[in-house]
């Protein structure tokens, strides 16, 4: 499949089955996320991979919008001390340029995915910290959920072109 298919072919997945993701689709989940384009080539992300069951439920019970039952849930997060000063903004970016890079990787290995927003709500974020006991100069960005879709969450992705978007100047 070509990019474009690939990316126009990705869809949110919110039912997975419990079977669980080999290391080897992880490590390539992760390798994507990592090649994704960063301001400066700062690079200042880090990633959680919760697969503890226990932690999986943490992270459920304080997600308001996050109570999948994925068998894999991927948390990036804004490293501080790798940020630009006076431009911390663009770590935002750069976090979202990484999470489209997992979400794309999950699509093209046949792994399902949703990620729900984190930041900048602050005490989300400080319940996430606390959870995953993250030194304070980490602040997570999203939580990604992964896993095999169920055979009842094969709906179609929706076209999204819209060109009243598009404006030629």
């Amino acid at each position: 499949m070509d990019i474009l298919e690939e990316i126009k072919s990705r869809r949110s997945v919110r039912k997975f089955q419990k079977k669980e993701i080999n290391k080897e689709d992880i490590d390539k989940l992760l390798q994507a996320t990592m090649a994704a384009p960063s301001a400066i080539d700062r690079r200042p992300w880090e990633f959680y991979v919760i697969t503890n069951e226990e932690k999986l439920a943490k992270i459920r019970e304080i997600m308001p919008f996050g109570k999948y039952e994925s068998p894999l849930i991927i948390i990036p997060v804004i490293n501080r001390l790798k940020i630009i000063p006076f431009k911390k903004e663009l770590a935002v970016c750069d976090l979202s340029a990484a999470t489209e890079n997992i979400l794309l990787e999950a699509s093209s290995l046949g792994i399902g995915s949703v990620w729900c927003a984190v930041y900048p709500d602050k005490a989300l974020m400080n319940k996430i910290k606390i959870a995953l006991d993250m030194p304070l100069h980490l602040a997570p960005f999203c939580a990604i959920y992964l896993g095999y879709p169920l055979e009842d969450d094969k709906g179609k992705p929706k076209d999204k072109y819209d060109t009243k978007n598009i404006h030629f100047i």
